[in-house]
């Protein structure tokens, strides 16, 4: 019997050493195909405060990204005024977070970005023309003061978590349907403010968060979470993300005696009670302007043989709370109070934000292969509002660089992801090609939607080391020329990314 025990204690100590190198043997951080990252080491609790700084831990990142963008009609063209652009950053990141004591811990991350050779830069005359390439740099530092670099204190937050429930107050990165850090070039798109958060239901995960400002990835400061322009009418000076409802403008607000201070709410549960079928709800709000409430199903279905058929659904509702009587229906801002247009360009009410949108996909798994298929109809309605980098159609019909939630337009969309890393073809390798055929209202183009196009998206990934990881990114879009006689064709264009990463 004593033999016995002694061979069970030696039997466990071996397997709990390789749990350890196992463990161990894994990097701090590693990247999702989606280039989220994901933490696998954290610090632990420890019994006093010099403990938590001790035993905490820092978190590296150098990255650089590259980008050119060709337009199919560029300045050549005096009817279209597009220009072809190129950009470049170098930098990285340091975060630093502390070991829990008592449940309470913190954590900043520092980021960094630069331009440094002038012949990759663009001229801070011209650095309005930049697309993809944007977030490398700070257009409105280029444009005031000619600085091509970047630095910010994005996160810097506490934490206090007991046994399945937490806050977090301060600057923080969250990602949830509506919001995201959208980490794809060189300095996430983060909040401020505080999240509480609790797992104590079965199965069920809730969250609500109170935001009071956001920075986008290309700021160095934290601003308005919807406000376009400042007060001296810079359009760099607020909330100027691509998909910003240019008519709720801080000039608008103010003429319509509104605050142009927001705060943004965001609440939402995600349950697996049932097997094979996750449930997610999301509630969104600027008060005094726009709400939604958002509903998914996403249903898992084993067929056999290593495969799996996901059917999903996504419906939002958006409501008008304010924000249509002053910015209009229109996310381009030609339905404003400001604006003076002879009719309701194409949209059926001028002053309403209301409206809906749907999506639904398919999806085929087995082993490094994944194939899906969806779709998404926004309502007739208003555009929808959603400048937080969370992308209403993301995950259904979204290609790179695009922007389909106008009103009253349809996508259709497929792609298919391989992992040749996992398939034991190409270590470390994996390739996406995404083609989406987008069907916009040419009623709509006075407003500034744009015509009707058809992209094919393509990523390449490349896992070096654990800790390198390097990815080519290529955006070909082929669009119909514009309605108005000589517009032509202002849609299409070739976009090219590179990207390096490495973590430590």
């Amino acid at each position: 019997m004593k033999k016995l025990r002694i061979s069970l204690v030696t039997a466990a100590a071996c397997l709990l050493t390789t749990s350890i190198s196992a463990d161990e043997a894994k990097p701090k951080r590693e990247f999702k195909n989606n280039m989220m990252l994901v933490t696998n080491q954290a610090p632990g609790s420890v019994d006093s405060i010099s403990e938590m700084f001790s035993e905490g831990m820092i978190y590296g990142r150098l990255r650089m990204n590259a980008f050119k963008w060709d337009w199919a009609n560029d300045d050549a063209d005096e009817l279209n005024k597009r220009d072809d652009s190129h950009a470049f950053g170098l930098g990285g990141s340091f975060r630093y977070k502390t070991a829990s004591y008592q449940g309470v811990s913190a954590m900043a991350g520092l980021y960094y970005s630069d331009s440094p050779f002038e012949a990759l830069r663009v001229s801070p005359d011209n650095i309005g023309t930049v697309k993809a390439g944007k977030d490398t740099v700070s257009r409105y530092q280029v444009k005031e003061n000619g600085n091509y670099s970047m630095a910010v204190l994005a996160e810097a937050n506490l934490q206090y978590e007991y046994s399945k429930t937490k806050v977090i107050t301060g600057r923080q990165i969250f990602e949830s349907f509506l919001t995201k850090s959208n980490d794809t070039k060189m300095i996430p798109n983060t909040f401020e403010g505080f999240v509480l958060e609790t797992k104590d239901i079965p199965d069920t995960k809730i969250r609500g968060a109170y935001f009071t400002a956001q920075k986008l990835r290309d700021h160095t400061t934290f601003h308005d979470v919807i406000t376009f322009k400042d007060s001296a009418e810079d359009s760099w000076g607020n909330n100027d993300d691509s998909a910003v409802h240019q008519g709720l403008s801080f000039a608008n607000f103010t003429a319509a005696n509104a605050d142009t201070q927001h705060e943004l709410i965001v609440v939402d549960a995600s349950n697996k009670s049932v097997k094979g079928l996750k449930v997610d709800i999301t509630y969104g709000s600027v008060p005094d302007v726009v709400s939604s409430l958002t509903g998914e199903l996403n249903y898992k279905i084993t067929l056999g043989d290593g495969y799996s058929l996901t059917p999903g659904v996504r419906y939002m509702q958006q409501m008008d709370n304010g924000g249509g009587a002053i910015g209009g229906a229109t996310l381009k801002g030609t339905l404003a109070t400001d604006a003076t247009p002879t009719s309701n360009l194409g949209y059926k009410e001028r002053y309403t934000l209301d409206s809906s949108l749907v999506m639904a996909r398919l999806s085929l798994k087995k082993g490094p292969l994944k194939a899906q298929v969806g779709y998404s109809a926004v309502g007739d309605e208003a555009d929808i509002v959603a400048p937080w980098r969370g992308f209403p159609t993301g995950g259904y019909t979204r290609a790179m660089a695009q922007y389909n939630w106008y009103a009253n337009t349809q996508t259709v969309c497929a792609e298919v992801n391989y992992d040749f890393g996992k398939a034991g073809l190409v270590p470390g390798f994996s390739a996406l090609a995404r083609y989406a055929m987008q069907d916009f209202d040419e009623a709509k183009q006075a407003a500034g939607v744009q015509a009707d196009s058809n992209i094919l998206h393509m990523d390449f990934r490349e896992t070096i080391t654990p800790n390198l990881y390097a990815k080519i990114r290529v955006g070909l879009a082929s669009a119909n020329d514009r309605e108005k006689a000589g517009d032509g064709d202002k849609d299409s264009y070739n976009e090219y990314r590179v990207e390096l990463n490495y973590l430590f």
